[in-house]
């Protein structure tokens, strides 16, 4: 695939997470380049639900979307607890889950460790 075509497919299903979170009012949604970090994906979005139902609310529109564009996921975890579910289409993995897991984990943390945009570092 040329880069140009890849750019293009990373940009619409980009668009496309970004919309259904928004669509199913996701909160405290963020992204997280990881390229370079992982070879894994490009982009980290972690956001949050309400309740167990608005999570699996949230991940379950966010496949439809993905699935509507053409761009169906690799897979999807967690939809039975929906505390935390993982929604992976491959260049972007999507985390949705409630705010105590989301604490608990501290996912922000781990991938930002290092980097010059740290939110605590922006503080000083």
């Amino acid at each position: 695939m040329k880069p140009d075509l890849e750019q293009d497919v990373f940009a619409r299903l980009h668009r496309t997470v970004t919309t259904a979170l928004e669509d199913l009012k996701a909160r405290e949604t963020r992204e997280i380049d990881v390229r370079g970090k992982t070879s894994v994906t490009d982009l980290i979005v972690i956001t949050s639900g309400t309740s167990t139902r608005h999570v699996r609310s949230i991940a379950d529109e966010v496949v439809r979307a993905a699935k509507k564009a053409g761009l169906p996921p690799i897979g999807v975890e967690g939809e039975r607890e929906a505390e935390w579910v993982l929604v992976d289409l491959g260049d972007i993995v999507v985390h949705v889950m409630l705010p105590r897991t989301r604490e608990f984990y501290g996912l922000e943390r781990l991938w930002t460790v290092g980097d010059d945009e740290h939110p605590e570092k922006l503080d000083g």
